[in-house]
């Protein structure tokens, strides 16, 4: 082992000519406090360097409350001084990093919901077209709601793939023009006969639905990589909240069905005489629904110039993994080896969002059938718009509950999506073996209970989550692909709803959507990994162990038995966890850093520097311990410097073998 003996001086024990001596074992008080700083963060780690997953019950219950506490409290701290300087900042500051992120979902939001909003009153204003089926063709009517939500599976598929080809900044501009165009044609759609009119309609709805599609990867993953900072260690707001601020932006769709409902009534009051009872004359229902249209494609505007000319760094995390990759365009072997490894993640992902979007489209089912009980001779639209309204307000409730729950970690993710299928699944099916008891006159109050905690678990459940790790528990070059493909799974569940509830009676969707609950909950309980607490970075950094063919390799808490789905854990995946070995790991990786920094400042003194400009490591981590620490154990210039993430899967590369290295 001569190539050792020419160690700088490594004091206290002199020179290592052995080639034996573990460094580690030199780092003093200082350095190691600093490393662990970096490497442990107060955060995820008690003060003896145990890992929050690795506690007890009892001491990681603790350890969580403590943390949740002091985050809590340093937040409504941070809340009271903003209000004690300004009263109203609060309002900007929410508006800068929840709203803004969430626009396009909610501008969808608002878009997608008024379709079914509307309907009652096209039935109502033009009954020979929408109702008796007379003047209009019965397929063109139906195919209102199949080829929207055919345009948004072609969006969630196509603009997934580009958003991974061409970055995110791209595929959200493009989102937002399409969305655009299609309310300028949702709101000028016309026809020489009212069947040619409803042809326009539907063509306009696909062709806005292609932009609705790709809000959903689009968010998600920009939403999701610029909570992830863009250095090398990852903040505090990264691993604490990265949950809260993606389920932030996703519950604008919620907010957009609540002003939508809100303005339609609003406009019907203002169109129809300061009524809104029946007859409900064309004329009123044509103002109605075309400035209904038009006000939110002003709004689709402005977020067209918004993502153009504020969000241009909106795809430097995909920008930086192509580069470590050494891709640049679409990366195809990371969705083969995505795939191979993360295959069952996919039926986790796709599959519960496919059972998930039954659930959404089945609790309408609740709305009509107690509507008809309660009022039963009126032809008023108003008490549905009503009570919608309602309901919209709950699952509001809902979303909030879920963004400030989704990053604890005694709670999390997947249990949140579990309890959320299963409390769905208990409330379809109660009612469903007790259909005449529930929707009599008596007992219609239990059955609108039902209904509104339906929509509650929705929310606090497989809604806000599906949408959140369908894009987390996959790796940054094919994130928007997955989420896209998921999504897209999830709307095959819609559309599966739409068309079987037009040829089973009211009772027996009762008897059929129960199961998906139950089925949804299994599949989570049995494929999906639990993210939560886990460090977005440290998934990455695992996932690069993966594309150089070394995955045994990596031993850190990506495959932490924690964040491993049960099947995962049941195939082996976490048998290479080792805390210890990866902390040794991970120093030996910043001293690579370290190394191309130092190379880096040396070529650019002497002017010869061509490497990419974006490239330039994070300076920011190497204190002057760090830099001390790796500066007197470096080799000798004449050793050939190890790489960070060799290719191939040769056994003498490996941090086994390689620890007296560091």
């Amino acid at each position: 082992m001569s190539e050792y003996r020419d160690y700088g001086v490594a004091a206290p024990h002199g020179p290592d000519m052995t080639g034996t001596h573990n460094p580690i074992h030199e780092i003093t008080p200082n350095e190691r406090q600093i490393f662990d700083y970096l490497l442990k963060p107060d955060d995820g780690y008690d003060e003896k360097g145990v890992y929050w997953a690795d506690m007890s019950i009892m001491q990681r219950i603790k350890f969580v409350s403590s943390g949740d506490a002091k985050e809590a409290k340093k937040e409504l701290s941070s809340i009271w001084s903003m209000v004690k300087k300004d009263p109203l900042s609060p309002i900007p500051w929410y508006f800068r990093n929840m709203v803004l992120p969430g626009a396009g979902l909610g501008l969808e939001g608002y878009v997608l919901f008024s379709i079914g909003n509307l309907k009652p009153l096209f039935e109502a204003a033009f009954s020979d077209c929408w109702k008796k089926k007379a003047t209009c063709n019965a397929t063109w009517l139906a195919a209102v709601e199949y080829l929207e939500i055919c345009g948004i599976i072609v969006g969630q598929i196509l603009v997934g793939v580009l958003g991974d080809w061409i970055g995110r900044r791209w595929g959200l501009i493009q989102d937002a023009l399409i969305m655009f165009l299609g309310l300028i044609m949702l709101t000028a759609a016309w026809g020489v006969t009212q069947n040619g009119w409803v042809i326009c309609y539907v063509w306009s709805l696909f062709f806005y639905g292609i932009g609705v599609g790709g809000e959903y990867p689009m968010t998600a993953t920009s939403g999701m990589e610029n909570a992830v900072g863009s250095g090398k260690i990852s903040t505090k707001e990264d691993r604490l909240h990265r949950g809260r601020k993606v389920t932030s932006a996703f519950l604008m769709q919620g907010w957009g069905q609540f002003f939508n409902q809100v303005l339609l009534i609003i406009l019907l009051l203002v169109f129809h005489h300061g009524s809104g009872n029946d007859p409900y004359s064309p004329v009123a229902a044509q103002w109605t629904y075309r400035i209904s249209f038009a006000i939110p494609a002003l709004g689709t505007l402005w977020l067209v110039y918004y993502r153009a000319y504020k969000m241009k760094s909106a795809s430097k995390q995909l920008t930086a993994a192509k580069r470590k990759s050494k891709v640049t365009g679409y990366d195809t072997e990371s969705l083969k080896l995505t795939f191979t490894y993360f295959g069952p993640r996919m039926i986790a992902t796709a599959g519960a969002w496919f059972a998930n979007d039954v659930f959404f489209y089945g609790n309408k089912l609740f709305q009509s059938e107690f509507i008809k009980v309660i009022i039963p001779e009126s032809h008023s639209i108003m008490p549905g718009w009503l009570y919608n309204l309602v309901n919209v307000g709950v699952s509001l409730v809902g979303y909030y509950l879920a963004s400030f729950l989704i990053d604890n970690k005694l709670y999390g993710r997947k249990n949140m999506q579990m309890l959320g299928f299963l409390m769905d699944f208990i409330l379809f099916v109660v009612p469903a073996f007790n259909y005449e008891y529930y929707t009599s006159k008596e007992h219609i109050s239990a059955f609108q209970t039902m209904y509104f905690l339906s929509s509650f678990f929705n929310q606090f459940g497989p809604n806000a989550v599906t949408f959140l790790v369908a894009a987390e528990v996959y790796p940054t070059p094919i994130r928007a692909t997955a989420h896209g493909v998921s999504a897209a799974t999830g709307k095959l569940g819609a559309l599966l709803a739409s068309v079987m509830y037009n040829y089973i009676t009211i009772q027996q969707k009762f008897h059929v959507v129960p199961w998906f609950g139950l089925g949804g909950m299994l599949v989570t309980w049995l494929f999906l990994p639990d993210t939560t607490g886990l460090d977005l970075k440290e998934q990455e950094r695992r996932w690069q162990f993966i594309r150089a063919g070394r995955e045994s390799d990596y031993h850190g808490v990506a495959v932490h038995p924690k964040h491993l789905s049960l099947w995962e854990r049941m195939r082996g995946v976490g048998k290479h966890y080792n805390p210890d070995l990866d902390y040794t790991q991970k120093i030996e990786e910043m001293r690579a850093d370290w190394e191309a920094s130092q190379a880096r400042k040396v070529g650019e003194k002497a002017g010869n520097w061509d490497g990419d400009e974006e490239d330039v490591h994070d300076d920011s981590v190497f204190s002057s311990d760090v830099s001390t620490f790796f500066e007197k154990t470096k080799p000798s210039p004449s050793i050939q410097a190890k790489e960070k993430y060799p290719t191939g899967a040769d056994s003498e590369s490996s941090p086994e073998r390689n620890e007296s290295a560091l």
